[in-house]
């Protein structure tokens, strides 16, 4: 399940040159969707209960990482003739959403305990990221028919047993690449950037009440821990309790989803969505993993995609499935099927939306997966 660091990083298939334009602070893009409503109600505790960080920010920040591709697009898709003033997560580690509308999740956070957030330095001496061009690709050709065929040869492939067990007190290791487009407005103009594209690593014990991150541009040189008294859902012994009948686990999916989904979030949508979240930064036991694949290929609308390609250019074929004009993509190589990232591409644009056909809202790779023996441990490390 190791996958070979990528040695020179380059967003895919940049089309306009990348001179860099002034940093400013940013509403982020709506990202993907927690499979747990208890994680993200634990991870955001601290922001809701911190006054000077909140009161202001809430209600758009909020928004911005909970609410899925809706009707009205969220923050990242804000049109021209609507601008949404521009703010900054202070919780970098919320890499993902769950399905609920933005005054709910506050006041379901506001009440709920979790997660003890302790800088290597504080967040605000971080550097921001700098800023260029909206990222753009080509769209790759979508097959329906084939989507179930080469679901079943991945999930053959992550059948494969060969990757170590970890063993109690280790814990999961994930590095990857990834970049966001969002629109920035300044000065009362607005404009769609893509952040530049940069490292994130994360550490997560078994029981995924502990870990670490370190994210350029949004934490500082030495992280954050996670410590959480609410389990990460991705967490290793959480994959390995799920059922590994396909069936019984596609329930499972769409009933843990639906208790957290936003109702303007189609409820296959939300289902696929979950399951990329739980391969994405995770070390699923290989029964789980062939059988979140044969789950996806039971959700109406799934597709198979010719060519896309990964944070760091990598190209392969991906399997996909497309709602609110936004197209999310799991991208695998093409001779050995193996994960590399995922991205999510506007597929169709709406009037007065400034991000247009062929954007790409989010990218990532992964560069490392592995078993490590301590927090913070490398792989290779001695501990």
């Amino acid at each position: 399940m190791n996958a070979s660091p990528s040695h020179r990083p380059h967003p895919a298939e940049w089309t306009e040159t990348q001179s860099l334009l002034p940093s400013a602070e940013r509403d982020l893009p709506a990202g993907r969707h927690q499979f747990h409503k208890e994680q993200m109600m634990a991870r955001i505790h601290e922001d809701l209960r911190t006054p000077s960080r909140t009161s202001s920010r809430t209600s758009s920040r909020t928004s911005s990482r909970t609410s899925s591709r809706t009707s009205s697009r969220t923050s990242s898709r804000t049109s021209a003739t609507s601008p949404v003033a521009p703010v900054k997560r202070s919780n970098p580690f919320l890499r993902r959403t769950i399905l609920l509308p933005a005054a709910a999740l506050a006041l379901a956070g506001a009440v709920v305990g979790g997660l003890a957030l302790t800088d290597g330095g504080t967040q605000d001496d971080t550097t921001a990221l700098a800023t260029g061009p909206a990222l753009t690709t080509r769209i790759g050709a979508a097959d329906a028919k084939g989507a179930p065929q080469l679901l079943d040869r991945i999930s053959l492939a992550a059948a494969d047993t060969s990757a170590p067990t970890p063993r109690k007190g280790q814990y999961i290791y994930i590095a990857s690449k990834v970049a966001d487009t969002y629109v920035k407005t300044v000065g009362g103009k607005s404009e769609a950037v893509s952040s530049e594209l940069h490292s994130r690593q994360v550490w997560n014990s078994l029981d995924g009440r502990d870990g670490w991150l370190i994210e350029a541009g949004e934490t500082g040189d030495k992280g954050i821990t996670l410590k959480s008294n609410v389990p990460f859902s991705g967490a290793y012994n959480a994959l390995a309790g799920l059922p590994t009948d396909p069936a019984a686990l596609l329930r499972r999916i769409y009933q843990e989803s639906d208790a957290v989904r936003d109702p303007e979030v189609p409820r296959d949508q939300a289902a696929f969505v979950a399951i990329g979240d739980l391969l994405f930064e995770s070390y699923p036991p290989a029964e789980v993993g062939a059988a979140l694949y044969k789950a996806a290929a039971k959700i109406p609308g799934v597709v198979a995609v010719d060519d896309a390609v990964d944070a760091t250019g990598r190209h392969g074929v991906a399997i996909a499935r497309e709602s609110d004009g936004e197209r999310t993509e799991w991208i695998f190589d093409k001779k050995t099927l193996r994960f590399l990232g995922e991205r999510v591409v506007v597929v169709k644009a709406k009037a007065g939306d400034l991000l247009k056909v062929g954007t790409v809202t989010h990218t990532s790779a992964i560069t490392e997966r592995a078993v490590v023996d301590a927090n913070k441990q490398l792989p290779g490390q001695v501990s």
